[in-house]
């Protein structure tokens, strides 16, 4: 099951005390607007149940009393009717103003909660979203925030309103009558036992149709996403049988919960009848004994007997609501634990000190600082001393004995020591898996090494601040990722300075820009669904534009011509060429026809350099790199 739909069933939190109190937190901002809440709250149930309680004076005082009389004065039972009437209606208005407030008070809250979200998403290390599937973070996101807002804006005003409500009616009627109190509390005990056991079997099967859902939904977004390869291999037929399957379960599942689900609310209706109809039996005839003798204890009035027969049809409701309210909270305080699970997870370690800077290099060769954009960059170091210096960013790299793991236990990268000059371009090769992107994830600081070190310009880069060591590089991925955006937008993420003027040198550099001028708004094309209207090799040359006009000393190409055809590979040949010149290149090919011209080639297997040399050194050596070349220059 797709982890975007683990949490659709009822879930119960770990720690609700310890999750409700931060969610205080981001409601404190509110308190004042929670206060009219609650005493909206309190004015809107009260008057519910006062307003049933002047049954009671209606009938005895001004009802009964002119009947069979010869000149009624119905001025008194209009005045009472009236207050009655207000009542209701500020009843009805404090409803109204208590909802509008926490929808305000809800949105508000979920606004910062988000925010805070999203900006520490920001800080998290890659480890973080390697382990973790999109659709897994997303749901905190949707899922969980959306449990939240109904808990907000409906639940909890509902559950204090309920609350309230049983109170305050169940004090009404033990002031009418306490032995039809009695009997009102056998019978509620009567049906949550019923409620109990038939509820029980519809919670149960809701969380089997809540799993079967996630499974269904994981499907069919893997079906859509997988059309294409659905309808190559022909796979149509297998796929409508795995579907049945699955879509069955489901319906199962669906049948046997709301089956309990559908039968649970005629049951109580049907046992609220024959409470009521019980009731109203009881009820009456102590009051047609009443009005023949004192019945002292058991004495019941018409009127009273009316409203409390109108307090026993609203009893039953919201103990019901009560416990549906205090489910939904219970749901959102899970999820609230997961959003505050996200919030809770460490941030990117930075302790780095080593900044970068624009500077200018004197003829002599002092750097100086600069307060503006020179296009030369340097090392701002300080020491320990109070002393600084600054050192010109040249993009020299160097690998010393490094060993590394994703897992402590499972180690990818085993003694690897490289070293690359400024403006060499240093290629790696081998089979999948054989830790090639793990080396220039190590370079870019997504990961730290536990052992060996790892140098830039002769700096640890792990005293050099992430984000200016980014800031130094440039990347072009396998996997082109764009964004919702214009072409000119996409490009100038890699440089938000940039001006158009070096944005469309740079589609140039890269030769994207004869189709881009070429789609309908040119530069101001919108590209939507990570820019699924255009071609693989199309968004190709758009991040390779994207790095250039970054500008970076330090360039990193993770198979960024995979997925451009031959033709177009030799059109932007030069242009990378051009991008190449001057700069540190590490290149991760399969195509080794694009890494002949490197100045050294790293043959890996499982985590070791096996050989090392130029294209021309290697095959010499008829090695492994000779027998890959060999064999993709035969398949060529």
């Amino acid at each position: 099951m797709p982890p975007a739909h683990k949490n659709m069933g009822m879930k119960k939190p770990k720690n609700a005390k310890g999750t409700l109190f931060r969610i205080l937190s981001y409601l404190s901002p509110y308190k004042w607007q929670l206060i009219i809440v609650v005493i909206a709250v309190i004015i809107s149930s009260g008057a519910g149940v006062a307003g049933t309680y002047f049954l009671k004076p209606i009938v005895d005082d001004y009802i009964v009393p002119l009947i069979g009389a010869q000149n009624p004065n119905f001025s008194g039972l209009l005045h009472i009717v009236l207050l009655l009437a207000i009542i209701y209606v500020a009843g009805a208005a404090c409803t109204y103003i208590y909802n509008r407030v926490m929808v305000n008070v809800a949105a508000g809250s979920l606004y910062r909660m988000r925010m805070d979200m999203f900006t520490h998403m920001q800080k998290l290390p890659i480890r973080y979203f390697d382990t973790r599937t999109h659709g897994e973070i997303m749901s905190r996101y949707t899922n969980d925030i959306d449990t939240l807002r109904n808990m907000m804006s409906q639940s909890v005003p509902q559950l204090i309103s309920s609350a309230i409500t049983v109170i305050g009616v169940f004090v009404m009627m033990l002031i009418l009558s306490v032995p039809l109190t009695i009997l009102v509390v056998l019978m509620m005990l009567t049906i949550f036992w019923v409620i109990k056991k038939v509820g029980g079997k519809s919670s149960m099967y809701y969380r089997s149709q809540q799993s079967a859902i996630g499974v269904v939904n994981g499907y069919i977004e893997e079906m859509i996403e997988g059309q294409r390869v659905v309808k190559v291999f022909c796979h149509e037929e297998e796929s409508k049988k795995n579907f049945d399957v699955i879509n069955e379960d489901l319906c199962t599942a669906s049948t046997r919960a709301n089956t309990f689900a559908s039968i649970l609310m005629p049951i109580m209706n049907n046992l609220s009848y024959v409470h009521y109809a019980l009731t109203a039996v009881i009820g009456a005839s102590l009051a047609i004994l009443s009005g023949q003798r004192d019945l002292g204890f058991f004495s019941l009035g018409l009127g009273a007997l009316i409203s409390f027969l109108q307090y026993t049809r609203s009893f039953a409701q919201p103990i019901t609501q009560v416990s549906q309210q205090f489910n939904v909270i219970l749901n959102a305080l899970a999820g609230a634990e997961r959003i505050f699970a996200l919030l809770d997870e460490k941030p990117e370690v930075d302790d780095g000190y080593v900044t970068l800077v624009d500077a200018v290099i004197d003829e002599d060769g002092t750097v100086h600082e600069a307060d503006h954009h020179t296009g030369q960059w340097a090392w701002k170091h300080p020491h320990s001393d109070g002393t600084l210096t600054y050192t010109p960013v040249r993009g020299a790299v160097e690998f010393e004995n490094v060993e590394f793991g994703y897992e402590p236990d499972k180690v990818v990268l085993h003694g690897i020591s490289l070293y690359a000059k400024p403006g060499q371009k240093i290629a790696f090769v081998g089979s999948t898996g054989a830790g090639k992107t793990t080396i220039t994830n190590l370079i870019n600081r997504f990961y730290d090494v536990p052992d060996g070190k790892i140098r830039y310009d002769g700096i640890n880069i792990n005293k050099i601040k992430k984000a200016d060591l980014r800031r130094s590089l440039s990347m072009v991925l396998q996997d082109t990722h764009l964004f919702t955006g214009t072409v000119m937008d996409n490009i100038r993420y890699g440089n938000l300075q940039a001006t158009d003027e070096e944005v469309i040198a740079a589609a140039k550099l890269a030769n994207a820009d004869w189709f881009i001028r070429h789609l309908p708004q040119g530069y101001d094309t919108v590209l939507t669904g990570d820019g699924s209207n255009l071609s693989q090799g199309q968004r190709q040359l758009l991040a390779i534009a994207r790095a250039a006009v970054a500008d970076p000393p330090v360039l990193i190409l993770d198979e960024a011509t995979s997925s451009i055809d031959t033709r177009t590979e030799a059109l932007i040949e030069k242009g990378m060429d051009r991008l190449m010149e001057g700069r540190t290149v590490f290149v991760i090919a399969h195509r080794l026809s694009t890494v002949r011209n490197s100045h050294a080639i790293m043959v890996l297997e499982h985590g070791v350099i096996i050989e090392r040399g130029s294209h021309d050194q290697l095959i010499a050596q008829r090695g492994k790199y000779y027998q890959l070349y060999t064999g993709m220059f035969e398949l060529s």
